[in-house]
């Protein structure tokens, strides 16, 4: 753009001080008693007036709110009452397993024998979904070693043979091929052997 065209002759510049002045001018006036300067500062006008605010200059907005007192006219127990319900928002509570209507914070509150009722209802269903956990709750077993495999075959047992089965079938065996059970038969004392060895093993993989 050239110096001298002609859009130059319409900007006016004006200065930070006539700028000022003229915020300074549509700012509301101060409300505090007897004073005239421009009252761009708001200050709350207190308890059950929420959203309501003051309009002070700097000077008054200062002193306003050196003597502001939220919990003025409050007795000390409300003071108390007041900062207890603050940690959850003043919003009921009740405890844990418990429900608003079982402690009368709601509207219609049951009689102590139907909350009673309603309290041993909620009960006998969390018994209910905890054994139905328990029940369904999948047991994971790591990956045999090939000597636990044959050690379980010994004792005619599939992988998935609990501890409890590992004992039960071992202490069956144990009576079956006994020496005494079998009139000293050599067979028999051989594969009780085998069958204490692969019981040993899987007492020592933790599998039994």
């Amino acid at each position: 753009m050239k110096l001298d065209s002609k859009f130059f002759d319409s900007i006016r510049v004006s200065s930070k001080r006539q700028s000022s002045a003229k915020k300074e001018t549509r700012a509301p006036l101060c409300q505090w008693k007897g004073c005239e300067k421009p009252g761009p500062h708001k200050a709350p006008k207190g308890r059950g007036r929420d959203g309501e605010y003051f309009n002070f200059c700097i000077d008054h907005v200062r002193q306003y709110n050196q003597e502001y007192n939220y919990f003025d006219g409050m007795s000390d127990a409300e003071v108390s009452n007041f900062r207890k319900d603050a940690l959850t928002g003043h919003r009921p509570t009740w405890k844990t397993g418990a429900n608003a209507w079982a402690h009368g914070t709601r509207d219609g509150s049951m009689d102590a024998e139907a909350a009673a009722r309603v309290k041993a209802g909620t009960e006998r269903m969390t018994r209910k979904v905890r054994s139905s956990r328990t029940a369904t709750a999948p047991t994971f077993r790591r990956q045999l070693k090939p000597l636990e495999r044959k050690s379980l075959k010994v004792l005619d047992l599939g992988e998935d043979a609990s501890r409890e089965d590992i004992k039960s079938r071992f202490k069956e065996l144990v009576k079956i091929h006994h020496p005494d059970a079998n009139g000293g038969d050599s067979r028999s004392e051989e594969k009780l052997r085998e069958i204490l060895q692969a019981y040993n093993y899987l007492k020592q993989s933790g599998l039994a």
